[in-house]
């Protein structure tokens, strides 16, 4: 017997997305000396989540504040995008490893039609974004009652 699973475009982004890193670090290597310096761009983590009501992203932005990020709709694309500035000063000293990542970041996400772009939401809490992306009532599942036939 066969199951029938839902298609998540989500799910092939951040596969696609995953991938294109992984080729990336191949190809270049990772350089936490130029991330420690503002040069490069990094990516945070996002969890998306499918409730019958809302399509609900959830971003990791540690020390990060309000002021330090942005969330704009643009044509059905939710944009997520800010900077974390490196600010460390190291008096009469010098650093010996620099592994937390810093610059500017940007992800984005083609949200799916039927969802109600004038209620989005956007909350931060301890360094987590979330973005509540409320669904249409058009395409929110509902039960169909099933009656018996008549003889």
């Amino acid at each position: 017997m066969s199951t029938l699973m839902r298609w998540d475009p989500f799910r092939e982004m951040t596969t696609l997305r995953d991938e294109m890193n992984r080729l990336f670090t191949r190809t270049i290597g990772d350089q936490p000396v130029a991330k420690a310096a503002g040069n490069a761009t990094w990516s945070p983590p996002v969890d998306v989540f499918d409730t019958p009501e809302a399509i609900v992203l959830k971003a990791e932005l540690p020390g990060l504040t309000v002021e330090d990020v942005v969330v704009e709709l643009d044509d059905n694309v939710l944009t997520i995008s800010g900077e974390r500035r490196f600010e460390e000063k190291v008096e009469n000293g010098r650093a010996h490893r620099l592994e937390r990542a810093y610059g500017a970041f940007s992800r984005t996400m083609t949200l799916p039609h039927g969802v109600k772009a004038e209620d989005i939401s956007a909350t931060f809490t301890d360094g987590v974004l979330e973005v509540r992306v409320p669904k249409a009532d058009e395409v929110k599942p509902r039960r169909i009652a099933v009656s018996a036939a008549t003889a």
